[in-house]
């Protein structure tokens, strides 16, 4: 049976989210063997790898339909990729730093708070979020607190610094935001993965001593984060985002975090406490609130139609 371009799109976010909540176990696993700039180094640079086809047949294309000439400046081009790698280099180090002492479910979470922090720092650029985000808000500190508060009432380094890590996402998606309208994203994506990977490559030579045996014992999770989650899973989702509803397709990636505990349960066995669950819960339904646009629920409402929207996602 033929399937819809509609309902192919929508397996395929599926299928995204799917390989971005197995990588914070990966992440974790690859953990075992090398040090956080060496895992994030070897995975970026093999990302970057992946994608340089798709980079050289998207220039080839643009070229063609723009009489041979580059459709856009490569000094916007590499602008853009450096700011979003650099963006890219600090949340994924902050990531990495915080997996190695909290699980990949609490991490897949936290992370997953940058799609309600967006709407936030927007207040910055003069753009008042609904009434709904502001509920999400109120939802993720809760969910927050059930899940990083110990018996203590003290927030582990771990989660701290993942949570950092959400807040350096949520830039890195308004950078992405500002330069995907002016250059393929592909490229964007390919040469953020190559001033990441360079970068990591920096402090793995001051701070690590990788040896070859070690990253060779880590080559499955190194594999699977670079080639899946960063050069697949970005492909896909970029296909995929063409035959289906922004608003649908955020909240399909969403369950990303999702993925990741049932990742962490099943292949790790760190199956998370009633408590952190519930902070799950709580967490997940600030994710889908923050994602509503109330003027666009209330034409859906009436039977309206409105013109669908450019959705960024995390690469």
């Amino acid at each position: 049976m033929k399937l819809s371009k509609k309902l192919r799109g929508n397996l395929l976010l599926i299928l995204t989210a799917f390989i971005w909540g197995v990588s914070f176990v990966a992440q974790s696993v690859g953990m075992e063997y090398v040090g956080p700039f060496t895992f994030n180094a070897t995975r970026f640079f093999l990302g970057g790898a992946v994608l340089l086809p798709l980079v050289w047949r998207n220039a080839k294309r643009a070229r063609r339909q723009n009489g041979g000439q580059a459709p856009v400046p490569l000094k916007t081009v590499l602008l853009g990729g450096f700011l979003c790698g650099a963006a890219l280099f600090i949340a994924s180090t902050l990531q990495q730093l915080g997996i190695q002492t909290t699980s990949p479910g609490k991490a897949g979470f936290i992370t997953a708070l940058y799609i309600v922090i967006v709407p936030l720092l927007g207040l910055f650029l003069k753009k008042k979020p609904p009434v709904l985000v502001w509920i999400g808000v109120a939802l993720a500190a809760a969910g927050m607190a059930l899940l990083c508060l110990n018996e203590g009432f003290s927030i582990s380094r771990g989660d701290t610094l993942v949570f950092l890590c959400a807040v350096c996402f949520s830039f890195h998606i308004l950078i992405i935001d500002h330069f995907s309208p002016k250059a393929d994203g592909v490229t964007l994506s390919c040469i953020q993965f190559f001033v990441s990977g360079f970068a990591s490559l920096v402090l793995m030579l001051v701070f690590e001593t990788p040896t070859a045996a070690q990253i060779k014992d880590a080559w499955m999770p190194i594999a699977y984060s670079g080639v899946l989650s960063c050069g697949v899973a970005y492909t896909l989702q970029v296909v995929a985002q063409k035959d289906t509803d922004p608003a649908v397709a955020s909240l399909l990636l969403s369950l990303e975090s999702v993925f990741a505990v049932l990742g962490g349960g099943v292949l790790l066995h760190q199956w998370l406490s009633a408590r952190e669950a519930l902070g799950c819960v709580l967490v997940f339904a600030a994710i889908i609130l923050a994602q509503i646009d109330p003027a666009e629920l209330r034409r859906r409402l009436k039977g309206g139609q409105s013109p669908s929207q450019p959705e960024s996602g995390q690469s």
